[in-house]
């Protein structure tokens, strides 16, 4: 059940899916149907919601305002639903938390999972994002929470700051006695996708760069990259919480012992001008 605006309904779907035959599948209209009460909301709002590609329909600025709305539409119907269906099963809410999959596995997953005993009618979707799209997602309502780096915090963010995620440089065990510096010289990096920058990054914070092979192996799933390197195709820096089992089975060895880089990260979120306990304490709980 829904107290939405039909042409709202449709517009949520739309942004779910990304297609009108998607929508239209979803809330069991035809395309048409979904189509028209698309142009009769643009219309009463007098502006374009989506963007039309071949890829699919893609929220306008307006139209991410709108999905907004409707977050905060939904928690405030979610809370009305459950307290006059009383004794009637409750109202689900699903919030979907984003952010890099190795601070999820190591830190938001298992802070989080506590505060679902309190509040059972909420469900939790996680999103690994290992691309950087977090802020996007933020904007476009896949999500309503994301960790990002501080610097993508922009001013009609709310965020708090989270402890740093500390990377470290690693290689395979069987380098463990090799000189940093030749390691360096002769090795690959291996790096998650060309935007990646992390190990570059640590080797420029220590002076290490000279000398460096630029061209790199890339994998994108940070379980694959720590296989190509135990297996001696290279050496990357991961996060300290992430490499740590390994580093105990000595499948990796740390190769720069007692240095490492921090990345400052932020839990963002639009602000909420009612916001549901249930919110208040997932935000509380990541650190």
């Amino acid at each position: 059940m829904s107290l939405l605006h039909h042409g709202v309904q449709a517009f949520k779907a739309i942004v779910a899916q990304g297609t009108v035959h998607g929508a239209a599948r979803e809330i069991g209209l035809s395309q048409t149907g979904v189509t028209q009460r698309i142009r009769a909301l643009e219309r009463e709002l007098g502006t374009t919601l989506f963007v039309r590609s071949r890829k699919g329909m893609f929220p306008t600025a307006e139209g991410e305002a709108l999905v907004r709305w409707c977050q905060r539409v939904d928690d405030l119907e979610g809370e009305l639903l459950t307290f006059v269906r009383r004794g009637q099963e409750a109202q689900a809410v699903r919030v979907t938390v984003t952010g890099p999959s190795s601070l999820m596995r190591g830190r938001v997953i298992p802070q989080t999972t506590a505060e679902l005993t309190e509040f059972p009618t909420v469900t939790l979707y996680f999103d690994l994002d290992d691309e950087g799209n977090g802020l996007n997602r933020l904007k476009t309502g896949a999500a309503q929470l994301a960790v990002i780096p501080r610097g993508d915090v922009v001013n009609e963010l709310d965020a708090k700051p989270l402890a740093p995620a500390r990377h470290v440089l690693v290689g395979p065990a069987a380098w463990a006695s090799r000189d940093l510096h030749e390691v360096i010289a002769t090795e690959r990096i291996i790096d998650f996708n060309d935007k990646d920058d992390a190990t570059l990054s640590f080797l420029r914070h220590h002076h290490l760069l000279t000398g460096a092979r630029i061209r790199r192996h890339l994998v994108n799933n940070p379980d694959a990259l720590a296989d190509l390197v135990a297996a001696g195709l290279g050496y990357s820096v991961l996060p300290e919480d992430f490499a740590e089992a390994r580093l105990v089975e000595q499948s990796l060895v740390n190769l720069c012992p007692g240095r490492w880089l921090d990345q400052e990260m932020a839990l963002a979120w639009y602000p909420r001008h009612e916001m549901p306990t249930y919110f208040r304490k997932l935000i509380d709980s990541i650190q």
